[in-house]
């Protein structure tokens, strides 16, 4: 059976999807912060109006102890949103969790290391797409989602549109990524995406309103990084100025 504390945290859910979904919050937060509620309505049989401190560090002591210090900031500001957008609470609990601070320097790879790494990439569109992330310094959801039209070819430079922080910004085009891009765009014509979804072969990428699946991209970096040896926990972002592909 049901109980009342169970039905009103179900109402609260979604309500505060509703308002992460009108703050225009990022999918990824939007996904964070409902994923910290359903954690916490559990933790807490679905009793979130009067979490004490006492309570709080209960549970963000033993989320840490199998979550990382992102998984525990994202909850705690999760929270604070659910106590401000859904339950109109003041939130009194600003310096209950304090991460310790690191510097982590980016993986870069060396020009030779990402030529390895383009050249054992077999397939065609994870090779353009690896290798247009590369030149044009870009974050991979930002290269999933560009398209034809975001490609000043006049002016050399690529519009990034809702990158982090939901800003746009504008990045140098390389005159060797822009005649791959162009080649490449010639394989599959395609009139919005640059990178049309694969599902269905060459033949539906024309009409593909879809790109490549996120996942299929993530896997296959991780398997050309492994097959060229590279010791790097991810590569991340070199500049490439010359390097023919196809």
């Amino acid at each position: 059976m049901t109980s009342l504390s169970e039905v009103n945290f179900k109402q609260n859910y979604q309500t505060h999807l509703k308002h992460l979904k009108l703050k225009g919050l990022q999918p990824k937060t939007v996904d964070a912060y409902s994923r910290a509620i359903r954690r916490f309505g559990e933790y807490f049989d679905h009793q979130l109006n009067d979490l004490s401190e006492t309570q709080l560090l209960e549970y963000f002591s033993d989320l840490l102890e199998t979550h990382s210090w992102s998984s525990v900031k994202l909850d705690l500001y999760g929270l604070k949103f659910f106590y401000i957008h859904v339950l109109h609470k003041p939130w009194l609990h600003l310096d209950l969790i304090k991460p310790p601070k690191t510097q982590r320097l980016p993986n870069i790879v060396t020009v030779e290391e990402a030529q390895r790494l383009f050249m054992t990439t077999h397939t065609l569109s994870y090779k353009v797409f690896f290798f247009t992330l590369y030149s044009l310094g870009l974050r991979l959801g930002e290269g999933l989602n560009l398209k034809v039209g975001d490609i000043d070819a006049s002016r050399l430079r690529v519009h990034v549109r809702d990158a982090k922080g939901n800003k746009d910004r504008l990045v140098p085009l390389p005159e060797t990524t822009l005649a791959l891009l162009r080649r490449f765009w010639q394989t599959h014509r395609n009139p919005v995406l640059l990178f049309p979804s694969r599902q269905g072969g060459l033949k539906l990428a024309h009409s593909a309103i879809t790109t490549l699946d996120r996942g299929g991209v993530q896997m296959a970096l991780r398997q050309v990084t492994q097959d060229c040896g590279l010791k790097k926990r991810s590569p991340r972002t070199v500049y490439v100025t010359a390097m023919p592909l196809i």
